[in-house]
């Protein structure tokens, strides 16, 4: 799977055999479904730009605030103990267990892109 970047969405870009053509839909959005399709690559790109725009038009006439990809906030459950871990970690480096968790996610998604 692919990804294609415009007006800070993320759309992913897939491939149908049986429909032969490419098709996806916008990452991250919680209650809202914006998907494209095109039989090339261009096509795809400009039906993705095109969804984007129209949604943001779209909300701007209805006078509401367009859904952001990925707000920013998880809420993440794990075991007391780690926690605890964390928390002692974060400390002990002079950082709060956010700015901990932040740097160490960090260091993982690089080290998985690799």
């Amino acid at each position: 799977m692919g990804y294609m970047k415009y007006k800070g969405y993320k759309g992913s870009v897939e491939y149908s055999p049986e429909d032969r053509c490419l098709f996806g839909k916008v990452q991250g959005l919680f209650g809202t479904l914006i998907s494209y399709e095109g039989e090339s690559v261009e096509e795809i790109k400009k039906d993705f730009e095109g969804a984007i725009d129209d949604y943001l038009e779209s909300c701007e006439r209805r006078g509401i605030a367009p859904a952001k990809p990925y707000s920013g906030k998880l809420n993440l459950r794990m075991p007391s103990e780690l926690h605890a871990a964390i928390a002692t970690a974060a400390s002990t480096s002079g950082t709060t267990i956010n700015d901990f968790i932040n740097k160490s996610m960090r260091e993982v998604v690089h080290l998985a892109q690799r």
